[in-house]
């Protein structure tokens, strides 16, 4: 049985346990209960509580919950409460007499008459036959403490996908033969840079294998990767005024989840440079107050890579960690067109 079926099988023997419970604690078990007008309210109540489970968790959680959107949440929670409570009013009414306050079988709101009236009193909306308000924050709280088990799961998978996916994407063959061939160049030279080149792939090495496995990192940490990524690929550049870097705004005391922006940047590099045609590569980060903003674009180029090397799924992957890590506080953008592909990135880090 696969995990799509064996989730469905549970969801539905769940839904048929909870609407079971209005039957079995009916005290007119039999075939003429659902004649009797309290316990099809009661039953209606159930049927509508089943309703806002899956509403509030696959809805109202994700999109006003996580993002910490509490007061709109908090509207739509009552709102629903009330609409649970409205609607076995409207399809079901009971009407209401006011006999006196407590007669020989106890308290006048617990007792109903043959025709299904029943008598008024003081009200008690949390023992009132039909009355939803326990099962309602039951729901609810179950909901959301589901949900939140849930949302941890996927933090925790996509993490650990994204820590092999990196691993392998970063620090590969094909990266790392480039990188290694363009320092030997630099030593056959003799040239300056190649101690600094040798440093600034280590760090990224370092960087890959002990900050990936962090929820969060120093924004300055990750841009520091980017930096020297892009530095890295610098090496194999003939004409660097083909590619723009720009960086403004102060990334010090924020954080971001690590390695989470640079599959945008490495797609650039991969089908964005072609020495024999007219390239271009831009990219730039702006720090704000509050916000992480990046924007590449690169010119489109004939490339040629095998389906291992190639980054769609990776950022088919980014596009799934930036939703999970970043609900409903990020904004993303890609424009494929016939001659450039754009990506605009905000992320909100407050």
């Amino acid at each position: 049985m696969s995990n799509t079926t064996r989730n469905y099988t549970l969801h539905i023997l769940w839904i048929l346990v909870f609407l079971s419970i209005p039957i079995v604690t009916s005290p007119d078990l039999g075939n003429s209960m659902f004649a009797v007008t309290v316990f099809r309210r009661n039953f209606l109540n159930y049927i509508l509580l089943v309703l806002f489970f899956y509403t509030n968790y696959y809805v109202i959680i994700p999109r006003y919950y996580f993002p910490k959107r509490y007061f709109l949440f908090g509207v739509l929670v009552i709102l629903s409460y009330a609409i649970i409570m409205a609607i076995p009013d409207w399809v079901f009414p009971i009407h209401f007499d006011r006999p006196p306050m407590f007669g020989p079988d106890g308290p006048p709101h617990t007792r109903l008459r043959s025709d299904n009236r029943l008598p008024m009193g003081p009200p008690n909306f949390l023992f009132m036959p039909g009355s939803t308000i326990l099962q309602f924050l039951l729901v609810l709280m179950l909901s959301i403490m589901l949900r939140i088990r849930n949302r941890m799961r996927e933090m925790n998978s996509e993490k650990l996908r994204a820590e092999v996916s990196y691993l392998k994407a970063q620090i590969n063959p094909h990266f790392l033969f480039n990188t290694l061939n363009s320092l030997y160049a630099l030593t056959i030279a003799k040239s300056d840079d190649a101690p600094d080149a040798v440093i600034k792939l280590s760090n990224m090495m370092r960087y890959v294998v002990t900050e990936s496995s962090s929820d969060l990192v120093p924004l300055e940490k990750e841009i520091n990767y980017i930096t020297d990524y892009i530095d890295m690929q610098r090496l194999r550049i003939s004409d660097e005024t083909n590619l723009e870097y720009n960086i403004t705004g102060n990334p010090q005391g924020k954080k971001i989840a690590p390695l989470v922006v640079i599959p945008f940047i490495e797609n650039a590099f991969k089908y964005g440079i072609n020495p024999e045609e007219d390239w271009h590569i831009s990219i730039a980060i702006e720090i704000t107050e509050n916000d992480f903003i990046l924007a590449v674009r690169n010119n489109k180029v004939k490339v040629s890579f095998s389906y291992d090397e190639a980054t769609e799924q990776g950022i088919f992957n980014t596009q799934k960690r930036l939703e999970i890590i970043y609900p409903g506080t990020h904004e993303l953008t890609i424009k494929d067109e016939p001659k450039t592909f754009d990506v605009h990135l905000k992320i909100n880090l407050s």
